[in-house]
């Protein structure tokens, strides 16, 4: 049989980067405007230094991009684990948490087919040739970090418990009493879709059952196996909506914190 790789065997050469007459270029272009305007989003937030506690309120809300608030500069009510970072412009107060996160995002298995296809074109969808010449994958810096992403997974699971003390410390108010409205609500939705984004990664999912050779001897992983293969599944979906997440519950916050408009309260 001859190869249908090789030219010299008399496969076709095609001019045309790609004979698709669908809307390829849509959904590179979509992620290139969602990836763009969420760090844009985040990059103004996470060095702003306001508006991200609500500390004029009876209630406290912390959001998620200032957590945990290690700098001197971050209110006291806020930093739950202590405060031994400079309060300098330039330096985010998350600053322990957020290049993780940053790394945890940059190297899942998605979002690296997202914006290799989106800012890289590399491709930029299936069936069309990408305008590079040369290609290397990720066998050379910086690319070959990638493959830490399982170390940057155990790092972001202890950060989402961060977040999911932040939610429930929330439901305390300053002066002791319970009580929780749409901000909790608001908290506790976007933790829980982190812990399903975190849970569904690829390397959560080989952590569990990734070195069975025999799944009938681990019953209890393979059982979990199964559930996070299910989550993995929804992986891409999770992906977006926890972004969308994250940007709203700071959102709410930052609006919260900043006077636009108060907290609806249920109890307390």
């Amino acid at each position: 049989m001859s190869s249908t790789t090789d030219a010299s065997t008399g496969r076709a050469q095609i001019s045309e980067r790609t004979l698709r007459t669908d809307r390829w270029w849509l959904p590179p272009l979509l992620n290139v405007a969602g990836l763009g305007l969420w760090v844009i989003y985040a990059t103004v937030r996470a060095f702003m230094h306001a508006y991200y506690f609500t500390n004029e309120q009876n209630y406290s809300y912390l959001t998620p991009f200032y957590s945990p608030c290690f700098s001197v500069g971050c209110y006291p009510e806020a930093s739950h684990f202590g405060q031994f970072l400079p309060d300098w412009w330039w330096l985010p107060y998350a600053a322990i948490s957020l290049p993780f996160l940053l790394l945890f995002r940059l190297t899942c298995y998605y979002y690296r087919k997202a914006y290799y296809r989106a800012f890289y074109l590399s491709p930029p969808a299936c069936a069309v040739a990408e305008p590079h010449k040369k290609y290397t994958g990720e066998t050379r810096f910086p690319l070959l970090a990638q493959n830490l992403h399982r170390y940057f997974f155990y790092i972001a699971a202890l950060i989402s418990l961060v977040n999911t003390y932040d939610a429930v410390v929330a439901f305390i108010n300053k002066d002791g009493s319970f009580g929780f409205g749409l901000g909790n609500i608001i908290l506790v939705a976007n933790v829980v879709l982190l812990w399903l984004y975190t849970a569904s990664c690829h390397s959560c999912r080989s952590i569990i059952g990734g070195r069975l050779n025999h799944f009938s001897k681990h019953p209890l992983r393979y059982k979990l196996w199964g559930q996070v293969s299910i989550l993995n599944g929804k992986h891409m979906q999770l992906a977006w909506t926890t972004l969308a997440s994250l940007a709203i519950t700071d959102f709410y916050i930052m609006a919260v914190s900043a006077g636009w408009w108060g907290d609806p309260r249920i109890v307390g």
